[in-house]
């Protein structure tokens, strides 16, 4: 009994709580910080996962590209720019379904990142009409993707289909890491 009264004692001199108050807090702080610590990663998040090797697509259309929008969980996240298809499945939090950036899934996405839009009709390859600006900050997501992703393929126009892809007339395909 002498320890007892001794703490509760020690913990009203020391606080200025009473022993109840103080428990109470000390409570709450410790319910408060495993809350905070469950938001970020553990230690075993950090393990690398073994890289599954992307899927080479080759040369498909729009409309089979539409087919990569992460609804089929087995098939990889494709997103295209500039003709050019990225496997995006590593950022699979980004890109995959309930992410920021699902709606670029299974779609060439060059004007609605050249516009920094999420609007539905920009969610298109044609880059007709943008301004040099836009055209800048297209090639600065294009640089990035080019940097994190694979490219796995690219978009062709459907058989029978005489219009080209909407590059300029000068722009070459890449032919890297096909």
């Amino acid at each position: 009994m002498g320890t007892y009264s001794t703490v509760m004692e020690l913990v009203t001199e020391v606080t200025g709580l009473s022993p109840t108050a103080f428990f109470t807090i000390l409570a709450m702080m410790v319910v408060a910080y495993k809350i905070v610590c469950g938001m970020f990663l553990g230690p075993e998040d950090f393990r690398q996962k073994p890289k599954k090797e992307p899927v080479q697509v080759g040369d498909i259309t729009e409309e089979e590209l539409r087919a990569y929008d992460g609804s089929d969980p087995k098939k990889p996240l494709l997103i295209a720019i500039k003709g050019q298809i990225y496997d995006v499945s590593f950022s699979a939090s980004f890109y995959g379904r309930g992410g920021s950036y699902s709606m670029f899934t299974g779609r060439d996405a060059s004007r609605a990142l050249a516009m920094l839009s999420f609007k539905p009709e920009d969610l298109t390859g044609n880059i007709q009409g943008l301004s040099a600006e836009e055209l800048s900050v297209l090639e600065d997501w294009e640089y990035k993707f080019r940097d994190k992703y694979p490219i796995v393929g690219r978009v062709v126009p459907p058989p029978n289909h005489t219009d080209q892809l909407h590059l300029p007339q000068n722009e070459p395909l890449l032919q890297q890491n096909i």
